[in-house]
C-alpha cells in the first residue's frame, strides 16, 4: 500500500484528490493537511511514502514547506499539484528536490501515474518540462525573473499582487527592512526603479496570480 499525504488549502481539493486516488486499490490517503504546519507535523509524525503538495498554502509558501520536507525526510518523494502553469514553477521545484510537478488541469489518471512513479523512485514530469530541462537552462535569452532567487521570486509575486512592503513582510514573518532589501536586490537584478515596473513586468509575463 502506498501511503500519500495530501497537502491543500481547499477541503474541497483535498476531497476531490482523495476519491481519485481511492480508485485505485493499492493507494491510500491516511491523513490530510490544510496548512505548511500541518504537512511538517506530519511528516515528523508517521512514515510516507508520497507527499501530494499544493504551492499555495495559507501560512507559508509551498516551497518552503517542500525544501523543509526534504531536510527532514530527504528520501521521501514530494510530487509538487498546483494551479500554475509549467513554465513559471516546474523548474524551480524540481531543482528544490520535489520529484514530479503536476498541474491542477491534469487528467485524474496522469495524477495516479504520477503519485506511483515517484512512488518507486523515479521523477514525473511532462514532455514539457523534459524539453525545459533539456534546452532551457542554455538559452541565454532567459527572461529575467528566472534569475531571482525563491524568496525574491515569492516577493516579486506579492508586489505584483498589489501587496505593500509592510503587507508582505507580515505576510512572510519578516521585518520591513527584510523585505526592502530583497525588493531593492529584485529590481537591481532586473534593472528595473519601480514597482510599477515590477507589476507590468510581472503581469505581461503572467507572474501574478
Amino acid at each position: 500500500m502506498i501511503r500519500i499525504l495530501v497537502a491543500d488549502d481547499h477541503p474541497v481539493v483535498r476531497r476531490g484528490l482523495k476519491q481519485i486516488l481511492a480508485e485505485d486499490p493499492e493507494l491510500a490517503v491516511p491523513a490530510e493537511a490544510q496548512d505548511g504546519h500541518e504537512v511538517l507535523a506530519l511528516v515528523r509524525a508517521h512514515p510516507w511514502d508520497v507527499v501530494l503538495l499544493d504551492l499555495t498554502l495559507p501560512d507559508r509558501s509551498g516551497l518552503e514547506v517542500l525544501k523543509e520536507v526534504k531536510r527532514e525526510r530527504p528520501k521521501l518523494p514530494v510530487l509538487v499539484l498546483s494551479i500554475h502553469p509549467e513554465e513559471q514553477f516546474a523548474l524551480r521545484v524540481l531543482k528544490a528536490g520535489a520529484a514530479g510537478y503536476l498541474t491542477k488541469g491534469s487528467a485524474p489518471q496522469e495524477l495516479v501515474a504520477a503519485v506511483r512513479k515517484v512512488a518507486g523512485g523515479g521523477r514525473y514530469i511532462s514532455a514539457g518540462v523534459a524539453e525545459q530541462l533539456a534546452i532551457g537552462l542554455e538559452r541565454s535569452d532567459r527572461p529575467p525573473h528566472e534569475a531571482l532567487s525563491d524568496r525574491e521570486d515569492e516577493i516579486l509575486r506579492l508586489i505584483a499582487s498589489g501587496k505593500t512592503v509592510t503587507q508582505i513582510a507580515a505576510h512572510l514573518a519578516l521585518s520591513v527592512k527584510t523585505v526592502s532589501t530583497y525588493r531593492a536586490r529584485i529590481l537591481e537584478k532586473m534593472h528595473m526603479s519601480s514597482n510599477a515596473e515590477l507589476i507590468h513586468y510581472a503581469a505581461r509575463n503572467h507572474l501574478a496570480d
